[in-house]
């Protein structure tokens, strides 16, 4: 404890910044009943009334309140791009170092199914198979997961076979140390900066995709409040001035920036350049 404080201290301004938003946000996400006024789903007013104290960020085309769709959309949004991503590197980072582990036609196979998953656009690829499979939230993360999979394949692949010729990893393998005890005790930790770095920056990315896909109406479906959607919902209201629509989005960009913040400067701390 004494030593994350002391690392916390010595950390500059936008990495505090960043930290201080992303508990922010979990802190929101964890206690969305008990922070938001009304229910998730609930109609409590007309439709789109203006900021008041009973609605301080007015409400939507439905009625309800827009604070409390804000603040229920950080539980579902971030914790389903947490859990995506999640899932993305599990499988990614399991093939990407089997596949540099293993060489040969493992690493010759997964590497041509990579390939041709990443020559088709995301975004167009993930649609079509939304469209066949359903929009739940189950296929939702396991497509979006599937895809960014790939990208995280490419990096355990390129970080990891650096390491896979070390001596050290070749004195185990002289030991008989099995293929699991070394991926567990030789490479994975050493790769693991360059891994976290990514987890960080690959949670951005899966998480302004899933917005992408509701903003589209192929993403967290309603009733379940989703900052993508709020936006599509009620992009209407700033032909009239009206700004409560750029608050989702500001939400999304908000933690986007904390994030990166974060992540450069573990970068930084791990690269072991000087300040």
């Amino acid at each position: 404890m004494a030593a994350a404080l002391k690392l916390l201290r010595q950390a500059p301004l936008t990495a505090k910044f960043g930290l201080l938003v992303i508990f922010t946000y979990i802190f929101v996400a964890l206690f969305a009943p008990a922070i938001a006024p009304y229910g998730e789903t609930e109609v409590v007013g007309q439709e789109y009334e203006e900021s008041s104290p009973e609605f301080l960020l007015g409400t939507d085309n439905l009625g309800r309140d827009m604070l409390t769709r804000l603040v229920y959309g950080a539980r579902n949004t971030v914790g389903i791009a947490f859990v995506t991503t999640c899932l993305a590197f599990l499988v990614g980072g399991i093939l990407g170092l089997l596949a540099s582990t293993l060489g040969g036609w493992v690493d010759l196979g997964l590497g041509r199914v990579v390939d041709v998953l990443m020559a088709i656009p995301q975004l167009i690829f993930a649609l079509m198979i939304l469209t066949i499979v359903g929009t739940s939230v189950t296929s939702l993360v396991l497509v979006i997961a599937l895809l960014d999979s790939t990208r995280v394949f490419r990096l355990a692949r390129a970080v990891s076979m650096n390491i896979v010729v070390m001596e050290y990893v070749e004195a185990a393998k002289l030991r008989g140390e099995g293929l699991w005890w070394i991926i567990r005790h030789e490479i994975l930790p050493n790769i693991m900066p360059p891994l976290v770095a990514e987890f960080g920056l690959r949670f951005c990315f899966v998480f302004l995709f899933i917005s992408a896909l509701s903003f589209l109406g192929l993403g967290i479906q309603p009733p379940t409040a989703d900052w993508g959607s709020m936006v599509r919902d009620n992009a209407t209201l700033i032909t009239y001035g009206i700004t409560t629509p750029l608050l989702p989005a500001g939400a999304i960009a908000l933690l986007t920036v904390g994030v990166n913040f974060v992540v450069d400067w573990f970068l930084h701390k791990t690269s072991g350049l000087k300040e």
